[in-house]
């Protein structure tokens, strides 16, 4: 059996991790190939990302040499004819991160992607939040599918963390993680609210927006061991996540979180007795009390590992095969 899994952006971010995690479970027992349609925004190609964008995914439309083929949301513009099986992936649908050109014709694209949607075999969310909410729109074959992760990516002792902050000059004082360096993110507000802070105030990934916060772009291993070495990570997300992994990858390495709990978030915040901060008003206060209690640090960062800890990659790789079996019968 084949599968297609298709993406349409190059930027790094939760859903691509996901997606390649269902390309690497599932490549034990079937044969994968992994699409991308997504260009690069840089030069004149900017111009063109729209028609590109849609061209790549009509061309992996009109494929039929696999038995199924997944989609991220905008990728499931266009529908593959059966007998191929149709799986999408929405994670969420916060379009603020996408290029000027494309937020102009987004409206429409969106109209057209919600009534293919009703065609596909099975619409896959990665949490209640979504699950519901196209449940309530009349959707059918929804499938609530968690992010896994491998486990032994997190086993991060203090010492490593240490020769971290040592390597990086983040010694001296607490390390406050304000998250990806995305303005959807939330990190110019959560900046504003903690500056005067007497802590490392740090970001990382690709500086999307400019903070005088200290942007570190790093490999995943350092990326972790930095979470490790924080007193508190910042999800202060401005949009409804499908999830948000850095919150679930902080909890594993028992850092307390504050995130805003929008969308998908919010289960697995409350779900791990993280702390919800609905208003940057009051973020400050939030961190402060924190850092001022490393015991309550430590109940919750521990609160948060016991639920984390739940979403493996095994039980992430059983969820999928269970889906291809029930749809390939």
């Amino acid at each position: 059996m084949k599968i297609a899994i298709v993406a349409s952006t190059k930027r790094k971010y939760g859903g691509n991790a996901y997606g390649k995690m269902a390309a690497e479970v599932l490549s034990n027992g079937f044969e994968i190939e992994a699409i991308n349609v997504g260009i690069k925004r840089s030069g004149k190609l900017k111009y063109f990302e729209v028609l590109s964008l849609s061209w790549g995914i009509f061309m992996a439309s009109k494929r039929k040499d696999f038995d199924f083929i997944i989609k991220d949301f905008e990728a499931s513009l266009f529908l593959n004819k059966k007998p191929v099986k149709n799986i999408a992936i929405i994670h969420h649908l916060d379009h603020s991160s996408t290029s000027f050109f494309l937020r102009l014709v987004y409206p429409l694209l969106q109209k057209i992607i919600f009534s293919n949607l009703k065609k596909f075999d099975a619409i896959v969310t990665a949490s209640k939040y979504w699950e519901n909410y196209f449940k309530k729109k009349g959707y059918k074959n929804v499938y609530k599918i968690y992010n896994g992760f491998d486990l032994s990516n997190f086993d991060i002792s203090d010492e490593e963390a240490s020769e971290l902050k040592k390597r990086l000059n983040l010694s001296g004082k607490p390390i406050i993680y304000l998250g990806n360096c995305q303005r959807a993110k939330g990190v110019v507000e959560v900046y504003q609210a903690l500056k005067d802070l007497d802590a490392h105030l740090v970001t990382s990934g690709s500086q999307q927006v400019e903070i005088p916060a200290r942007n570190l772009e790093i490999e995943y291993k350092d990326y972790l061991k930095l979470l490790k070495a924080s007193s508190v990570a910042i999800t202060m997300s401005k949009f409804k996540e499908g999830w948000c992994r850095t919150a679930h990858e902080a909890m594993l390495l028992k850092t307390p979180v504050i995130g805003s709990g929008l969308g998908g978030m919010e289960e697995l915040l409350e779900g791990g007795k993280q702390i919800i901060c609905n208003d940057f008003n009051r973020l400050k206060e939030k961190v402060e009390c924190l850092l001022k209690n490393p015991a309550e640090r430590e109940k919750i960062g521990q609160d948060g590992y016991n639920f984390a800890k739940n979403f493996t990659k095994e039980k992430f790789k059983k969820d999928w095969l269970e889906l291809i079996q029930k749809l390939y019968k």
